[in-house]
This record gives C-alpha cells, structure tokens and sequence, in this order.
C-alpha cells in the first residue's frame, strides 16, 4: 500500500491505464503540454506523445463528439473538462448520441468524461457547479462520484473499462487535501456498488462525493453526544445501489439524504422517493433532505458557505430526526 492524494490517483490511474490499453488516449483543453488546468495530466503528454494526449479547440461540443467517433471504432478516450460547468456545451452529444447508441444498436460507447465539479473553491456561478443532476434522468449513461484517493483511482479504472459512458465526478476541493492508502497492483471498484463509511445505529447518512467527509465529521462530533450514525457513501450515482440504501435504512429506520448540489429535483429526491416506496414501513421518522440553496454558488467565500451544507446544517438535521 502506499499512500497518495485524491489528485495522483486520478493521475495514477490514467497512467496505468494508458500503458495497458493502447486504446486509451486523453482530449480536453489545455491537457497536453499545459499539463491540465489542474495538473492532473502533467507528464502525460512527454511520456505518451501527441496522439494520445491532445489539446483540443475550446469546444467541448466538438471534442466530445470526435471522443464518441473513436469509442465507436474501438479506442476508449477520456474526455478531461477543464470545468464540470462546460459540460453542458456538450450536452447533445452525451444525451442523444453516447447514451442513446447501446439502445440503438447494441453499439459499444466506452467514453469517459472526467468533469471536475463542486464548490468550496470560491470559484463563482461559472466554475463550482454540481452537474450529476443534470445527468441523472438519462438512461444510458453512468455517473460515478469518489469520495477518497482509493475510490477514485478505482473508480477511474472500472470506467475507462466499462462499455458504456461514464460521467466521472471528481470533486475540485478533494484534490491536494485528503489522502488515503491504495494497493500498489492493479485493482478496481465496481461501478454501482456503494459503501458503508462509518457503522452506525440509530441514524443513517446516504451521500457521495465530497459530503462524505462532511458527514464524518458531523458523526464524530454527534457521536460525543450519545448518537451513533451509520454513513453510507453511494460511489455511484447512476445506477443507484439501492440494495445498500435499502439496507441501512431497516437498520436505523431514520435518514437523512445529504448531498452538495442544489436540493430542488436532485439526487437526494430519488434516494427520499425510493425510500419511501419500497420501505416505508421501516420509517420511524420523515427522511431529510441536506443539500444546497435553490440559487447559482455565489463567488464570496462568505455567501458560499452559507449557500453549501456544513456539518453544523447535518448535526442539526439528525438531532431533528432523533427527537421525532
């Protein structure tokens, strides 16, 4: 085991990847010399060359579509938005072409798209948005969100082999500050499959991406106060593991759904709804929705953290739930 930020396992398991597959190449803006508007890509280029590393037109539809066109015949690329927010210039070309060809014609699309996503940067309405939703209702698509170095060198390695397009959310605010141990030989995390990050009793927290550790935190500081919760980190957005859901929610019987992107039509109102139709007899409390004001992320650091959730916001809303 060795131990790496969230930043070098991306990084890490584009390397590896590229050097089994000689299918797998990167496009994006800014990715080959430059190194990537975050470094993520830094050295790829010099050690792989220009056709497996390209710079690209600033067009995100175009690069997207090109990316399609080589998934098509055989090549597996990985599409680096240099912001997740740029994503929906490309819009089209994910949700009626990559995501609509299985469907089709049982036509292979093994695309990644790496969309660096999430707030907490002072980044502004334009460089801080969460797009999982925005994805969410589209069939055909796979949409991932790793919470730790492990999952998301993992996580990375399971969607460049994966046959359908994958959404790859990797949250901006994890890069440089958090570490975790991975295994120095090849290893892959199951697209789909959740995770219980924290065993618990009496409260269950279901969330993903960079909430998780929000969540942690919160639990540490509930548990000195007699109150043990259970946090369960999805992984996978799109398809949910609704067995994991499903699982912790008989155990405690009272949850609260936390997540960074806005509340209104967001990922925490299909994990409330299939709660509530599939278990609702298990419910000792009304499920809770944590999550970020209905407004575009505000660039003052001060309106920021007031418009995303804190562990102030997840401690309040589980002490509500267990005094119901």
């Amino acid at each position: 085991m060795k131990e790496i930020t969230y930043l070098e396992a991306i990084k890490e398991a584009l390397d590896e990847e590229m050097a089994r597959d000689a299918g797998v190449f990167i496009l994006g803006e800014d990715v080959g010399v430059y190194g990537g508007a975050f470094r993520v890509t830094e050295g790829l280029f010099n050690k792989y060359g220009e056709w497996r590393v390209l710079d690209t037109p600033l067009s995100e539809s175009g690069f997207t579509g090109a990316a399609i066109g080589a998934a098509l015949v055989g090549m597996r690329p990985v599409v680096e938005m240099q912001f997740a927010d740029f994503i929906s210039c490309a819009f089209d070309q994910l949700v009626n072409v990559a995501a609509k060809n299985h469907y089709r014609w049982g036509g292979a699309t093994p695309i990644v798209i790496r969309a660096p996503y999430g707030g907490n940067i002072h980044g502004g309405a334009f460089h801080s948005q969460c797009i999982e939703g925005f994805f969410f209702n589209v069939p055909g698509l796979k949409i991932v969100a790793p919470s730790t170095a492990y999952d998301a060198k993992g996580l990375l390695k399971a969607s460049i082999r994966d046959n359908d397009p994958v959404i790859y959310c990797e949250h901006k605010y994890l890069y440089r500050r958090i570490k975790d141990s991975v295994p120095e030989e090849d290893y892959v995390v199951p697209i789909g499959k959740a995770r219980t990050a924290l065993e618990g009793k009496d409260v269950s927290i279901i969330t993903y991406g960079a909430m998780i550790h929000t969540a942690l935190e919160a639990a540490q500081t509930l548990r000195q106060n007699g109150i043990s919760c259970e946090v369960i980190d999805l992984r996978t957005i799109l398809p949910l593991d609704k067995k994991a859901i499903f699982d912790t929610v008989k155990k405690t019987n009272k949850v609260a759904v936390l997540h960074e992107q806005t509340k209104t039509g967001g990922v925490g109102a299909e994990v409330s709804a299939l709660i509530n139709e599939y278990c609702f007899d298990f419910l000792d409390a009304p499920i809770i929705r944590i999550a970020a004001l209905d407004t575009p992320v505000p660039y003052s650091a001060q309106m920021e953290e007031a418009f995303l959730p804190q562990t102030k916001d997840v401690i309040s809303a589980v002490e509500k739930l267990m005094r119901y």
